[in-house]
């Protein structure tokens, strides 16, 4: 590939180096130093399309994969800046042009390839960490592993099989119908996470919308998007739409932040191709945050309560939903909906927690020193709950409370909502 061509050379234009971005960047707090940060990432994009800087150089390739792309660069850039974007088309240069390890193609391949693109690699996959788990064997080979071992030793227990069961073709709406919506079931989600999927289904027949779920379907690409397999992301993108079109017209609600903020983009990966690019815009308007949309199509009156005043949550933001989709006051007001429940602030509620997709499993150190100061700020807050919007975040905060011997429960919007329901439809 050209140097120009490594990198989106004409968007790194559009930054105009005012450091705004500096207090924001989770990297740069933690080393002070200017390459680790938005702005110096950008001049080290344009220095290697420019022909200054070779794409093999070691500082490049370590601050590419050293940034979180939390995107929090972007909600306070003042020139518009489209960072993670930029991110997205660095990473997949790179992996064009400068060839990783054997052992990290292989790793790569087996995971974008193999993997997430498939319901039955993955059920094998965490069934196996299941029995890794229960057995023990976990525990005694993660010492082998260095500091990824700890994170390893903190992963959340995975879920029995039937708590991972497919969600059903149809959930048809409790009383009065008022509408039909498609659901993400997600890859991911579905084996960590299915009870999420569950409570996502329930909310929604609750007030009164049939869900569906595309036949077939497992990944979005939002994974591959991120850490630099494009050609993976497109290709998933593609069938995603087509697999969601046979649903009709209709809402496609998403419970993953990371999935809804990369499906509500997809016509940037086919910009070079119009017809595709029409046809993914008109898919991507259809998109819709799990709490954007109840939020705006809920009842309003006793629909969810909670007699628990023991109860104190705190709503943590997923960057994906603050910074790459902005909506930061729907999943407040869905809490702040349920009677008998307290909700405090976090302080820096916007910050990432160091998840990042799977840069927490890749970079377990950074990942744990970002996540730091969220531990901090939970503590200070005196909540007993902890409540997110994103799979990811979700299993960063499970395994940070639990390394750090929190007592606290971690839980997604929708399953706070599900319990609140049904306890109004139980009384």
């Amino acid at each position: 590939m050209k140097p120009d061509e490594l990198v989106d050379y004409a968007k790194s234009l559009d930054c105009i180096h005012c450091g705004l971005c500096l207090r924001t960047c989770p990297t740069y707090q933690l080393t002070g130093a200017e390459p680790s940060s938005p702005r110096g990432r950008i001049y080290l994009m344009r220095a290697v399309a420019e022909g200054a800087l070779a794409a093999d150089d070691p500082v490049f390739r370590e601050e590419m994969d050293f940034c979180l792309v939390c995107r929090h660069c972007e909600s306070v850039c003042p020139a518009g800046v489209r960072f993670g974007a930029m991110m997205e088309v660095a990473r997949a240069g790179l992996e064009h042009s400068v060839p990783r390890s054997l052992h990290e193609r292989f790793a790569r391949w087996l995971g974008f390839r193999v993997a997430l693109p498939s319901r039955f690699w993955l059920s094998v996959s965490f069934t196996a960490l299941r029995v890794a788990q229960s057995t023990g064997l976990l525990r005694g080979l993660a010492p082998l592993f260095g500091r990824r071992g700890e994170s390893m030793r903190s992963f959340p227990n995975v879920p029995r099989r039937s708590e991972r069961r497919a969600l059903p073709p149809l959930t048809p709406a409790r009383g009065e119908k008022r509408g039909e919506a498609a659901v993400l079931e997600g890859c991911v989600m579905r084996e960590l996470y299915g009870r999420v999927n569950r409570a996502t289904v329930d909310v929604l027949s609750g007030i009164g919308f049939e869900a569906r779920v595309p036949a077939d379907h497992v990944c979005c690409g939002a994974l591959h998007a991120h850490n630099g397999d494009l050609d993976g992301a497109k290709e998933l993108a593609w069938t995603t739409i087509g697999r969601f079109e046979t649903l009709g017209d209709v809402p496609i609600v998403v419970n993953s932040a990371g999935c809804g903020a990369h499906m509500k983009a997809y016509a940037t990966l086919f910009e070079a191709d119009p017809v595709r690019a029409e046809r993914a815009r008109r898919f991507s308007a259809r998109v819709k945050d799990f709490t954007e949309f109840v939020a705006a199509s809920a009842p309003r009156a006793g629909e969810f309560a909670l007699d628990d005043s023991s109860l104190k949550l705190a709503y943590d933001d997923p960057c994906h939903l603050c910074h790459g989709q902005q909506i930061r006051a729907q999943p407040r007001q869905l809490l702040d909906r349920i009677a008998g429940v307290q909700r405090v602030e976090l302080v820096d509620a916007e910050s990432c927690c160091g998840s990042a997709g799977i840069y927490s499993l890749l970079r377990p150190a950074d990942s744990q020193a970002v996540f730091a100061g969220k531990l901090r700020a939970f503590r200070a807050s005196g909540a007993n709950v902890l409540v997110t919007a994103n799979p990811g975040c979700q299993l960063q905060w499970e395994s940070g409370l639990r390394r750090a011997g929190v007592d606290a429960r971690v839980a997604h919007v929708a399953e706070i909502l599900a319990d609140a329901s049904r306890e109004v439809r139980a009384r």
